[in-house]
């Protein structure tokens, strides 16, 4: 009869993000995962798979978790523009902590059909509420009229990316701050 397991799965997940976003798929060993999953090698790949399997599920934990988090910060707020707001400024506060969506996109691009499909199911609902939420900010009079709500989007969700790269290479909250309101500036 088989040993059940002896750890959380759900924590491991968790702990495996932390390597990936810190060290990528291509850095990140299996060694420094089973360390900071807390788990033995054989262990790793009778729950997760292989290495390539864990980056996946990674991904996909990471990136659903931070979409639910946009969403939550998009729908803030009395007006569309406080919930805009609201997630460049959640963007900004936690853009010191490794991003494993702007890292998996950074080190792979379009080639691994996985991660695309992965970054789709997330960033194609994010994109389109995002527009949603430009197109009530200007109805409300909070964006420029003129602005093609999808191209906005696209414009944030780069920004994002771009705030969360500066972070990586160094930047102070002040900077990262900046940023975020440039961003808005451009768009209201």
């Amino acid at each position: 009869m088989a040993r059940p397991k002896e750890f959380d799965k759900d924590q491991a997940l968790g702990a495996a993000i932390g390597v990936f976003g810190e060290h990528g798929f291509a850095g990140t060993s299996a060694t420094m995962l089973t360390d900071a999953m807390g788990i033995g090698r054989q262990s790793l790949y009778d729950t997760f798979g292989d290495k390539w399997q864990l980056y996946c599920l990674a991904v996909e934990r990471y990136a659903a978790s931070e979409t639910q988090a946009h969403f939550a910060a998009l729908r803030s707020g009395p007006r569309a523009i406080d919930g805009i707001r609201r997630m460049l400024e959640r963007v900004v506060a936690e853009a010191h902590q490794p991003c494993l969506g702007v890292g998996s996109i950074s080190e792979f691009g379009k080639e691994q059909a996985d991660l695309v499909q992965i970054h789709a199911a997330a960033g194609i609902p994010l994109r389109g509420a995002m527009a949603a939420r430009i197109r009530a900010a200007q109805q409300e009079g909070g964006m420029k009229a003129a602005l093609d709500a999808d191209h906005a989007a696209g414009f944030l969700i780069a920004n994002i990316a771009g705030i969360r790269l500066a972070a990586r290479g160094g930047a102070g909250d002040d900077e990262l701050r900046a940023l975020a309101q440039m961003a808005l500036q451009a768009l209201e």
